[in-house]
C-alpha cells in the first residue's frame, strides 16, 4: 500500500480542522446553564480565525479555541494535516479564481459570506508519480474551493451548475494564461444539459424541501407530547400523530407515515449533533433534558429555496437566449431578495418553482444550444493546459510550474 509522506512541517496540535470533523473536547464548556464536559463528542460546523462552531451530540451548539479540541480518530486528523498540506502547496498554482454565490448574483448584503470558487493546475512532479492527484484545494473555513484542471473539465461537460458558474459569471479572473485559455474556450462546454443539471435538479429538490417542512412542523409536537409522558412507545406517538392529519388512503397507512416521520426526525437531530443515539430513545432522553426544537434544517433556510428559483429562472432564461446570465435582475430581483429574508413562506416558495415547470419545458424545446458539448473542443483545451505545465517543469522556468514548484508529498510502502 502506498502512502504519503512528508507533513512533518505541521504541527498535529493545531492543524486546522475542517468543517464536518468529529472532535472530542478537551476542557468544560458552559452552554447556557448546562455545562458540556471535557471529552465530549461532536462534529465541527463552522469555524473562522480563532474559534470552530462544534456541535456536540445531545447538547447544542458550541464554540471552541483549536488548543481546545482533539480529532476523534487519528484518520480524521491525517485527513485534515493532508488537506492543509495541499492548500499551502498548490494554493499558488491557482489559474481561475472567481467570486461566486450571492455576490456574484447580486443578492447579497451586509452579512453575506464572500465564496470563492476556481481551477489550479498542478506541477508536472505532482501529476506523473504514483501519489494519487489532489482533486481539489479547500480553504479551512470552506469559503474557497479549487478544482484540478482535469476535475473542472469533467464537472463542466457535465453541465454541473457550480461549474459553470464558475466560467461564467462577470469577473471570472484568469491568474496565469492557461487561466485565460479556459475561460477563451469556456462556450465548448455549453449544451442542453443545462436543462437537466439547472432546472430539473431544482424541481427534484422540491419535494425533498416539502417532507423537510413537514418535519419541522412536526417537531415541536413531538417533543411536547414526550415532554409530557416520556413513557409513551413509538407506535403510541405515531397514533396521535396520525390523528393530527397525516394524509393516507386509510387510518392504518397514516400511522405507518406517521411512523416513518418520527423516523426520520430522530435521525435529522441525530445528524446535526443534538441525539446521542439515532433511535426513539434518544429523542425521548433529548426532549425529557429540555431538548427543544432546533433552528431549521439547512436545506429549510431561505438561502436554499431562493436558490431553486434562481437555478430555475437561470436554466429558462440561457435556454431561450444562449446567452448565460447569472446576475439576477428586477423584478425576480426583489422577489429573490423577499424570500431570502424569510418574508415568503417556504410552501409558497415551493409552489412558485412548480408552476416553472411548463416554461421551463418550453424553453427546452425552442433553445438553439447544442445538444451536446463540444467534447474533442474540451479535450484539446485540457491537453494543452498540462502540456504547459510539463514545458515549464521541464525548461526550469520562473513560478509555480517551474523552479518555484512545490516538491509533492514524499511516498512509502507500507506492507500493512
Amino acid at each position: 500500500m502506498v502512502r504519503v509522506r512528508g507533513l512533518d512541517h505541521l504541527d498535529p496540535a493545531v492543524v486546522p480542522l475542517p468543517v464536518g470533523t468529529e472532535v472530542t473536547t478537551r476542557v468544560d464548556r458552559m452552554l447556557d446553564d448546562r455545562r458540556v464536559p471535557q471529552g465530549a463528542l461532536g462534529r465541527v460546523t463552522a469555524s473562522d480565525a480563532e474559534l470552530y462552531t462544534v456541535a456536540i451530540a445531545g447538547v447544542g451548539v458550541a464554540n471552541y479555541r483549536r488548543d481546545e479540541l482533539t480529532p476523534r480518530n487519528a484518520g480524521q486528523l491525517g485527513f485534515a494535516m493532508r488537506r492543509e498540506s495541499t492548500w499551502q502547496a498548490l494554493r499558488p498554482c491557482v489559474v481561475l479564481d472567481t467570486v461566486v454565490g450571492s455576490r456574484a448574483w447580486g443578492l447579497a448584503d451586509a452579512g453575506s459570506d464572500t465564496d470563492r470558487r476556481g481551477a489550479f493546475v498542478a506541477p508536472l512532479a505532482w501529476t506523473s508519480g504514483i501519489s494519487p492527484m489532489p482533486g481539489e484545494l479547500v480553504s479551512i473555513d470552506g469559503s474557497s474551493t479549487y478544482w484540478e484542471i482535469g476535475k473542472l473539465v469533467g464537472q463542466a461537460l457535465r453541465a454541473d451548475p457550480n461549474t459553470l458558474e464558475t466560467l461564467f459569471v462577470d469577473g471570472a479572473t484568469a491568474c496565469d494564461e492557461m487561466g485565460q485559455w479556459l475561460l477563451d474556450a469556456r462556450d465548448c462546454f455549453v449544451s442542453q444539459a443545462i436543462y437537466g443539471s439547472f432546472a430539473r435538479y431544482a424541481l427534484s429538490q422540491v419535494d425533498k424541501l416539502r417532507k423537510s417542512l413537514r418535519l419541522a412542523q412536526h417537531q415541536d409536537l413531538l417533543l411536547a407530547w414526550l415532554r409530557e409522558d416520556d413513557s409513551q412507545t413509538l407506535d403510541a406517538i405515531a397514533a396521535r400523530l396520525a390523528r393530527t392529519g397525516v394524509q393516507a388512503p386509510t387510518p392504518a397507512d397514516a400511522q405507518l407515515v406517521a411512523k416513518h416521520y418520527i423516523k426520520q426526525l430522530y435521525h435529522s437531530l441525530h445528524d446535526r449533533g443534538l441525539l446521542s443515539s439515532a433511535d426513539f430513545r434518544g429523542l425521548v432522553t433529548f426532549a425529557n433534558e429540555g431538548g427543544s426544537a432546533p433552528e431549521a434544517a439547512r436545506e429549510l433556510r431561505p438561502k436554499n429555496a431562493y436558490n431553486l428559483l434562481r437555478l430555475l429562472a437561470t436554466a429558462i432564461a440561457w435556454l431561450r437566449t444562449g446567452v448565460p446570465t447569472f446576475r439576477v435582475e428586477d423584478p425576480l430581483r426583489s422577489r429573490l431578495v423577499a424570500i431570502k429574508r424569510g418574508e415568503v413562506e417556504l410552501a409558497h416558495v415551493l409552489d412558485e418553482a412548480e408552476r416553472l415547470a411548463p416554461e421551463l419545458e418550453e424553453a427546452r424545446r425552442e433553445t438553439k444550444l447544442p445538444r451536446r458539448p463540444d467534447v474533442q473542443r474540451a479535450d484539446a483545451l485540457l491537453r494543452t493546459i498540462r502540456i504547459e505545465a510539463a514545458r515549464r517543469s521541464i525548461v526550469g522556468a520562473p513560478g509555480a510550474w517551474g523552479i518555484d514548484a512545490a516538491v509533492p508529498p514524499e511516498v512509502e510502502w507500507d506492507d500493512a
